[in-house]
């Protein structure tokens, strides 16, 4: 079994920059609108792609490298959403092919890849406690 690397404080990646991440966001959300799984559900919840990116981005920053810019409560808003699985499973493909087009290198992409998984995990089995289900973890491993 290999180390967590999730509790560690620093960056998930020392090559990882603002700059990968706000290309990497921004990349991800343009395929995402356009998506016909989840361009629908994105169209409808999102008001002002401007901000939603920004915010997304100070998450992102804030999950790989620390900087704390993200204050918000992520689970609410997908909590009123119509979402099921296979709106999980398109958004972590989708976020896949992106962080290994954006990230360069294999290792740095997985450091995005493996925390997304368990944000979607984290997301799916939220939503389902909230309805009464009961969800086990599907996207990350180990």
């Amino acid at each position: 079994m290999t180390d967590n690397p999730l509790p560690k404080p620093g960056a998930a990646h020392p090559a990882i920059t603002e700059a990968m991440i706000a290309t990497l966001v921004a990349r991800f959300y343009a395929r995402a609108r356009e998506d016909a799984v989840i361009g629908p559900v994105f169209q409808d919840a999102v008001a002002d792609w401007d901000e939603h990116i920004a915010n997304i981005a100070d998450f992102w920053s804030s999950v790989m490298l620390r900087t704390g810019r993200y204050h918000g409560r992520p689970m609410r808003p997908h909590l009123i959403l119509p979402l099921e699985p296979q709106h999980f499973d398109r958004w972590l493909a989708l976020f896949e092919e992106t962080a290994h087009e954006v990230c360069g290198a294999p290792d740095i992409a997985d450091a995005f890849i493996m925390r997304a998984r368990r944000i979607a995990d984290s997301f799916e089995m939220g939503r389902a406690s909230v309805t009464g289900a009961i969800a086990r973890p599907r996207h990350s491993r180990g």
